[in-house]
């Protein structure tokens, strides 16, 4: 059986940059059928996703996690090659090192070890992996989703490998995670010469107390340990180039993370009605990335704070900070899903890396994980 550093690094040098998996789903589903699990590809589109099976019934515990990485950026502003991982000074350099190849490759070997050393264990262990989380996240686990409503596959627990911990492997327990809301706002107006306002309609102007509005408001107080909801503007473009144009149309960019106190259909309907009260002539365009999610005090909960309360030295932050997952697709199926990876100082940026000790105490930490579950 390969050490974990090795298949992080086989994994690594795959440039499966989203939504190309690169033939990483392939080698874990290779290695996984040999240790005795059932694999099915899903693919949807460009997108690859596996899901592999060990075991049958009740209660099911997946464990959660993407292939696909973000793109290198230049490769001249890498100390090394992204796809040739490298360790320097105990510390693993590549794409995808934290985020998450590491904790793939983790999840495999203590699969693995479960398997070997349970083999007639309760429940189901399952893997499911996407190349499609960076990336849209249309075809991947959102997909697989509708498939498992359809079949009517039951989720009890699940373990999402992001890159969670903060300062030391196992330091914070992530138990929700907020939704995602975005949107597209196009103003209509009418252009014109800026000396003859009278002949024009300024978007830009009929805009402005409306986004400040908008900007401004206080939506909630937050709701248990999620933050307040969020609204933020990320962009605003209008105009021709040109000092002497009233613009006719003016676009705007802007996002909501939420905690439970709302969901997407009503920040959409609180929003247009705003708009609605100040007049606009508008079109409004709407992605929803996801719900929010919480995972209550419970099994799971209780199973992954002792856990990693021993990892890590003292009983870890439980937190709902940060962006989105792809567990926001499986909490829908009524599963409980909690977040536990490596640390993540490094994610998405130049120099990627892990350090090697956390990469080989990881494997060990989701073992005890699934035995405390499903032994």
């Amino acid at each position: 059986m390969s050490d974990v550093l090795d298949l992080a690094c086989e994994l690594i040098a795959r440039a499966s940059v989203t939504p190309d998996d690169a033939g990483c789903q392939a080698l874990v589903a290779a290695r996984l059928e040999r240790a005795g699990f059932a694999c099915e590809h899903l693919r949807h589109g460009q997108v690859h996703n596996l899901w592999a099976t060990h075991g049958a019934g009740a209660p099911v515990l997946v464990l959660l996690g993407h292939t696909d990485v973000v793109p290198p950026g230049p490769r001249a502003d890498w100390t090394s090659d992204p796809f040739a991982p490298e360790v320097r000074d105990g510390v693993l350099y590549g794409r995808g090192a934290a985020d998450m190849k590491s904790g793939v490759a983790a999840f495999v070997v203590a699969a693995e070890r479960f398997a070997a050393a349970y083999p007639r264990h309760g429940g189901t262990l399952a893997l499911l992996l996407t190349s499609d989380e960076e990336g849209d996240a249309i075809e991947g686990v959102r997909k697989v989703a509708d498939t498992f409503r359809e079949r009517g596959q039951r989720i009890d627990w699940c373990i999402t490998g992001e890159p969670s911990s903060t300062a030391r492997l196992g330091d914070l327990l992530r138990v929700g995670r907020r939704g995602s809301l975005s949107g597209t706002l196009t103003v209509r107006g009418v252009q014109g010469h800026v000396a003859y306002p009278h002949k024009a309609r300024n978007p830009i102007h009929q805009a402005a107390p409306a986004l400040a509005e908008l900007a401004g408001r206080v939506w909630d107080e937050g709701y248990e340990s999620f933050p307040p909801t969020s609204l933020q503007i990320s962009n605003i473009h209008a105009g021709t180039g040109a000092g002497n144009v009233i613009p006719g149309e003016l676009q705007v960019l802007f996002n909501l993370r939420y905690n439970p106190n709302w969901n997407a259909e009503g920040l959409e309907a609180e929003i247009a009605a705003l708009l609605d009260r100040h007049g606009l002539e508008y079109g409004l365009r709407w992605h929803r990335s996801g719900e929010p999610f919480y995972t209550p005090e419970g099994r799971l909960r209780a199973v992954a704070r002792d856990v990693l309360g021993r990892f890590a030295g003292a009983p870890p932050e439980e937190s709902t900070g940060g962006g989105t997952s792809d567990a926001r697709f499986i909490a829908p199926l009524g599963a409980q899903c909690i977040e536990v990876g490596p640390v993540n100082a490094s994610i998405h940026q130049v120099d990627e890396h892990v350090r090697v000790d956390d990469l080989r105490a990881l494997p060990d930490l989701y073992f005890q994980l699934i035995a405390e579950l499903l032994a």
